[in-house]
């Protein structure tokens, strides 16, 4: 994630919890250094972002309590379904786009006051969905494949077939097709000239290329 992007997403982050969170659990979050996290925060210091820091059990990093929240009028039980079906699509490794996701949840809890997001939790509590878990994707790859489809970029990656040869390819994707068990791709292969699809678990690289 660009520093850019990760600057939205950790304001947006902060913005959906109004307790405190500490260095070590936002770098663990965005996949960065502690040391990375206090230049972000002190980033959107500099941006105007009202930010404070507790010491102490249960302390960390928050928002000043009188930050006016974005123009969003989410009630509870709509954020909630939200935030559970989003958790839920997560977990059962039904969407690549994990990391978009992530942050889109952290905006709909953000848009909710400090008792909406308590009565939030109590839902959330609540609520549980059950599935079969999709094929495992490698981190580096959902992260390529996200990257260009949102871009859409081609995408340079190395496939193994059902039987386990491997080749490399070239490919646009034109459809994201998410099953129940399993993620495919419907993609022009550049190579081949021709459309056809690749199941996301199959994919053991990924790269995004130049612009299409």
């Amino acid at each position: 994630m660009r520093r850019q992007s990760r600057l939205f997403a950790l304001a947006d982050y902060l913005r959906g919890r109004r307790t405190g969170v500490t260095a070590e659990q936002l770098a663990e979050r965005f996949h960065v250094t502690v040391r990375t996290i206090y230049r972000d925060l002190d980033s959107l210091r500099d941006a105007a972002l009202p930010l404070e820091a507790e010491r102490g059990p249960g302390g960390g990093y928050a928002l000043s309590r009188g930050y006016t929240l974005p123009p969003l009028n989410f009630t509870p039980r709509e954020a909630a379904l939200l935030v559970v079906l989003g958790r839920w699509a997560r977990e059962m490794r039904l969407v690549p786009f994990a990391e978009t996701l992530e942050t889109a949840l952290d905006k709909v809890r953000g848009a909710l006051d400090t008792p909406a997001q308590r009565e939030l939790l109590r839902q959330v509590d609540g609520l549980q969905l059950i599935g079969i878990p999709g094929a495992q994707v490698s981190r580096p790859v959902a992260r390529a494949v996200e990257e260009a489809w949102f871009a859409g970029t081609p995408l340079r990656i190395t496939y193994r077939d059902s039987n386990g040869a491997r080749s490399e390819r070239t490919i646009e994707i034109v459809t994201v097709l998410m099953e129940r068990s399993q993620t495919v791709l419907v993609c022009k292969d550049r190579e081949k000239n021709e459309q056809r699809s690749f199941r996301l678990d199959r994919i053991e690289a990924a790269s995004p290329l130049g612009q299409s």
